[in-house]
Parts: C-alpha cells; structure tokens; sequence
C-alpha cells in the first residue's frame, strides 16, 4: 500500500540508479516525488490530421506505423519512421536513439507530438515524443495518455531524470495511492474557491486544461505561502515570549552623541532610533529590520542603539558580510565614539592581528587570543567582525545587542541560526538588528523577513544629487574618458569596476585578444596607467590582495592619494568616498541590478553631482539590468525590478533554504501575500499550537525541518 510517507526505497519500478538520483534531489518519500511540481506545460491535446500539419510547429498525430528502420549517415545514427493516417503520411526522424526501432515495430498505432521541419523533400517531425496507443481503446478525450495528446508535464532535468521517466513514476503513483490527507481547513478550501489536495495533485501533474493547472498551481501557492506565513508568525510569537534585557533609555547620553556627529540626524533617522530603543526598553528581545538605501544612514542609527546598550553596563556585535565592509564600521565607529570611553575591536578571521580602539587613542593591533580575552572580560564594548564573530572561540561577557549589516546575505536559515549561536547561558537573548541597504518587497518583507519588524529609512541627507546613470557604447568610450580626466582635473576621483581580477585561460590563449574582451582587473589597470591616463595615479584592488593592503589602497584613495581605484566587487557595499563622482562600470551585464545599484552608491555621497558608466561586455547599448538601472533612482525601484527579473530566491539568499520554488513565484503576488498571512495569523490566534488542525501542523512541522528556519 503506497501512502504519502512511503519511502521511495520500496516503490518498484525504480532501480538503485534512478533512487540515488532522487535522494540527490533530497526526494526520499512519495510526498517529496508528488510535491515535485513540473517547471512547465506543453500543450499537446489537439490532435491534427497529417495533411493538416503545419510547418515549424509544435504538433500532434496519431496513425500508424508503416515502417521504422535505423541508418547510419555521416557518422550520425539515425531513426525513421513513416506514418499513416487517414489523410495522409509524415515522416518522423530521431537522432541517437536506435533503440526506438525495437520499440516501437511496424504496425503500431502511435501518437507522436513535437516540432514539425521543413526541409526540400517536404514537412517530417523531429525528434518527436511518442507514446503507443490501442486504436480500439483509445479514449476521445485523450485522458487516459500520458506523455502525448494531451496537456504534458515537462520537469526539471535535474540529475539527467527525464521528464518521460518522472511522468511515468508520478503517474503510477497516482494510480496507487491510498491516502491523501487534506491538511487545509475545510472552511478554508471552500471560502478561498481552492482545489481539495488530492485533485490538485492530479492536475498539477496531469492537468485536463491549462486552466486546471492554473487551478492547481494557485491551491499550492496558496497553502505553501500559507505554512511560511504560519511559520515566521509563530517564530516571531516564539522570540517575543524569551526574555531579553529590559535598557532604559539614557537620553543624556544618546543627545550628547547626536550632539558630537559633524551632520543632523534626518527625521526618518530620528524616528528610527526612537523605535529602536523604545523596543530594547521591553524585556522581550526586539527583532527589527531597519531598511535604507545606499547612503541613508543607517550605520549611525545602529551606532546609537549601541550607545544605549553599552551606558547600560552591556556589549555589542557588529557583523558584516565582508572584511572591507567590516573595516569600514570599525573605521567610522571608532570615529564617531571617540572621546565617549568605548573600546572597539575588529575581528575578521583572515589575519594573525586584531585591532582595538582605546579612548583617545589609535588603534593598536593586538593578538586574537588576546581581543577574545578582552571580549569575554567585558573590555571590549563593541566587537566589529564577519562570520568569525559566530564561529571558533569568541564568546561575549554579557551581549546585549546583534547588529547585521546587509543581513540579506547572510541568507534565512543563517539569520536565524546567529541569534541561536548567541544565546548566553545565562537565560536572555540580545536584541537583533538587522539592516540591509537592498530595499525589499512588502511582499517578500511579510513573508521571508514576517518575523522581523521592519523600519524604513526614505529620507537622504540634505545636499546629495541624482546620479546620472548611462549606458556607453564602445564608440563613445574615449569621450568617457576624457570626461574623467575633467572631473580628476576638478579635483574628484574615480571607480572602475571590473567583473573579475585576471583574465581567464580560455582569453589568455586567445591571440591578438584585445583588453576591451578581457574585462579584468589587472588588465584594465595597466591598460589605463600606461595608454589611458600616465599621468594620473591609480591604485588596484581585489579580493586576492592581504587585507593591510586592501586597506591601505582603500584608505590611501580616501586621503586622495589615488584619482582612479580599478577595483573587482570589493567594493560593492561599506566603501565611502565622498570626494569620488564617476563610478564607470566594465562588463555591467555580469552584474546583479543589485549590486549595480550598490556600486552606483559608491559616489554622490557629496554636494558634487556624480555620474555613474555602464559599459556592455558586447559594445551594445541595451541590457535588461543596465536599463533598469538607468530608469530607477531609488533602491526601492531597483529592488521591484529585480524581484521581477530574477526572483526572490537569487535576490535573497533564499534559494538553499528549502523554500519551494512555486513559492518564490508567489512571493511577487502580494494580494496573495496579505491574504495568506491575515489567515495564518487568524489561525494562530484561535489556536497557537495548532490542536486543532493535526494535519495543518505535521505539514508546518514538515515544512519546518526543509526551510531551516531554526
């Protein structure tokens, strides 16, 4: 008896090969085989008579096989068959698959459907898909068919397992199954208009019309965004019932260190704080995303919600997803608290010595072992670092605050798993603060981030222009450059970015390979010292170089020693280099729309108008990114468009934590969003641990242990 919990291990019809392939695709029961949704639909359901047949289309026949053989032309194994139907005769061609012709034999009736050819000796289908049929059996609907003649199911070709193979096992199963428990509530099904699950099941896979897989499709958006909605909802009521520390708020100090800072706070930075600290005055601990584009402030926001904790006798961390960025928040923060008795520490996991800002001082490098000392003594008041901060032997006195920057990163299930590594043995849990600079959807807000509150910082600071963003054809490339030279002779300074540090083998095997092919960091830098710009001084930077060097570059072009930083994406987010105006962009389409708008935000961060270049590794002048990013200014409309241009799973960090893939498209419906999230909380307030709805519950606890939410 096969049932939704049978291991696939005992389903016959499937050998060792094909299951390992399956568990490859982390498909170990028959639910994970039947939630297996297809990725498309090809509609083969009109069967056309042969002398009807269209040229270049996709079509469906049915007739008679009349004769099949193999041949064999220039070193090409070939399949033909003629086939017969009433109206006439077509011939079908395979490639590569001889043993067609011990399987389908003269005299077979067939229904074959692909692409028809038009070729001189007239119309053939090539490479059809076939299915063989019993003429006096044959079913006017086509129904009773499954790979021809009807709406097929085409599947992802993961792990080499054929769409034919996937229909095959699926169908069967279909066939066999004894129960499939509905795990929505009845009500719930019938206010909604949705499929009963069983049905849905059936036409997902093996639809009778494009309508009904739309049918299908929608239930399972339906209860997929459902159960997210039921998870992040019970996981933010979850977080709020542990205990925290309760900080007063010690406005003496906070308006002293708004006092000090060389620039107003903006109102939206003002009541951004307000809401952060009145959430850390509750002894539940907060969890706030605070969004902001590029250039908002949002770093300053965070550094007082610091303030606040550390006058309250406790400790905070700082994380970042890469070095530069976390150098860059020791560097500001340890100028924004000096003369405030606060020690900073920076810990990024890639270099033998650590740095520690001591009052009034400089920063000193001291060992690893001894900046953990000093954490774990209480010493050091904020602890500025990447991943290392998670990981190995760092350990906090007492940790009163998280601070993510551009927590998107750092992906769902990681985000979770920081406050987890967190937890002191004590019994409270410090506040999170997340922030991202990559503006997010409502729609993904209330369902990846749900169990986040959210605040937005929209306000820019008083002064700062529109960039002017371009696209450059390789005709106007000298133009470009000598505009540079202008704004370098203005007394500004430039980025060249670079999708990569050094060419490739392929490129470096290519003979008269011109540098504009290459698009590389090492490349364009001495290409532009030696034939472009001999007279200026510009510095590279990459990825590969040891940290002290990066930051001596990066902070000798902050002191303007440099006019031009040729630089690989080290410095998409965390750089800030007011006197920089052009940003010029090479190779623009190997970049995400996100990261060009984190780029773009390298510069007009002064009074001085700034410009930002894209070039096309092509020389053309279009390119769907590129032109989005020309057309939006703000982050907000940048991060629209490129939810609809590659997905929330990529955009995210998302796309390995389980979530499944009808899902991700849901996520761009928020009508669909809202409504899913009104009910799950609906559900959750009548009944929070779900006694209710045995089945809703073992289906969220199914969901649970796939999303890694925990």
């Amino acid at each position: 008896m096969i049932t939704l919990d049978s291991d696939i291990n005992f389903l016959p019809g499937i050998p060792t090969v094909y299951r390992k392939k399956l568990k490859n695709l982390e498909i170990n029961k028959v639910r994970d085989l039947l939630f297996y949704f297809p990725t498309r639909y090809q509609d083969f359901s009109k069967l056309i008579e042969i002398k009807n047949i269209p040229a270049n289309q996709d079509v469906s026949i049915r007739g008679q096989i009349l004769e099949i053989k193999n041949n064999f032309i220039r070193r090409y194994k070939i399949t033909s068959a003629l086939i017969s139907d009433e109206t006439g005769n077509i011939k079908a061609t395979w490639f590569g698959q001889t043993y067609l012709s011990k399987i389908l034999k003269k005299g077979d009736w067939v229904i074959l459907a692909g692409k028809t050819v038009q070729t001189k000796s007239g119309i053939h289908l090539s490479n059809p898909i076939y299915e063989k049929i019993d003429p006096q059996e044959f079913d006017s609907n086509h129904l009773n068919l499954m790979h021809t003649g009807r709406i097929i199911p085409i599947y992802s070709q993961s792990q080499k397992l054929s769409s034919r193979w996937i229909r095959k096992i699926i169908s069967g199963i279909l066939n066999e199954i004894s129960d499939i428990n509905e795990y929505l509530p009845e009500n719930i099904i019938k206010e909604h208009n949705l499929l009963d699950l069983k049905t849905a099941l059936s036409q997902v896979h093996f639809p009778d019309s494009m309508e009904k897989a739309k049918l299908a499709q929608q239930r399972f958006a339906f209860d997929e965004l459902l159960v997210l909605e039921l998870l992040v909802i019970k996981e933010k009521i979850k977080n709020s019932a542990q205990d925290s520390i309760a900080f007063p708020i010690k406005l003496e100090a906070v308006q002293s260190f708004v006092k000090s800072l060389p620039f107003p706070l903006t109102d939206d930075q003002k009541k951004a704080v307000w809401r952060i600290l009145k959430d850390m005055e509750s002894p539940s601990p907060m969890s706030r995303l605070l969004e902001g584009d590029v250039g908002s402030g949002k770093t300053v926001v965070a550094a007082i919600a610091c303030l606040n904790v550390i006058k309250n006798g406790y400790q905070a961390a700082f994380m970042a997803p890469t070095e530069i960025l976390a150098i860059q928040h020791f560097k500001t923060l340890s100028k924004i608290f000096a003369g405030f008795n606060i020690n900073v520490g920076l810990l990024t996991g890639k270099q033998d010595k650590f740095m520690s800002k001591k009052l009034k001082g400089q920063p000193i490098e001291i060992s690893k072992k001894k900046l953990i000392e000093k954490t774990e003594e209480g010493e050091i008041n904020i602890l500025v670092g990447t991943h290392a901060l998670i990981k190995g032997k760092v350990k906090f006195k007492d940790l009163g605050i998280l601070i993510i920057d551009e927590q998107h990163r750092f992906g769902v299930a990681q985000r979770a798993s920081l406050i987890k590594e967190r937890k002191q043995k004590k019994t409270y849990v410090p506040h999170l603060l997340s922030m991202t600079a990559t503006p997010i959807p409502r729609s993904l807000a209330l369902t990846v981030y749900g169990d986040l509150d959210l605040t937005i910082i929209k306000q820019m600071p008083e002064g700062r222009k529109k960039i002017i963003t371009q696209i450059i054809t390789e005709e106007k490339r000298q133009n470009t450059y000598d505009f540079i030279a202008d704004e370098i002779k203005s007394g500004r300074q430039a980025f060249v970015i670079c999708p990569r540090i050094q060419e490739n083998k392929d490129q470096k095997e290519k003979k008269n390979s011109s540098w504009e092919d290459v698009k590389s960091a090492t490349k364009v830098f001495c290409h532009l010292q030696e034939k472009i710009f001999p007279n200026l001084k510009i510095a590279l930077l990459h990825g590969k170089m040891p940290i002290k060097e990066k930051d001596k570059t990066m902070q000798n072009f902050k002191d303007k020693k440099y006019d031009i930083l040729v630089s690989t994406s080290v410095v998409e987010v965390g750089v800030d280099v007011p006197n920089a105006t052009v940003m010029m962009i090479e190779g623009a389409e190997r970049f995400g729309l996100a990261q060009l708008h984190q780029f773009r935000g390298r510069v007009g961060r002064s009074q001085y108008q700034s410009y930002c270049f894209l070039f096309l590794s092509d020389g053309s002048s279009s390119n769907e990114r590129s032109l989005a990013l020309v057309k939006s200014e703000t982050g907000f409309a940048v991060a629209q468009k490129d939810l609809e241009i590659r997905g929330p799973g990529e955009i995210f960090g998302t796309k390995q934590s389980g979530i499944p893939d009808i899902v991700m498209s849901a996520l761009k419906d928020i009508e669909l969003v809202e409504k899913t999230r009104q009910i799950a909380k609906e559900i959750l307030i009548s009944d929070q641990h779900l006694k209710k709805y045995p089945e809703l519950a073992k289906r969220l606890n199914s969901f649970k242990e796939k999303v890694h939410l925990e």
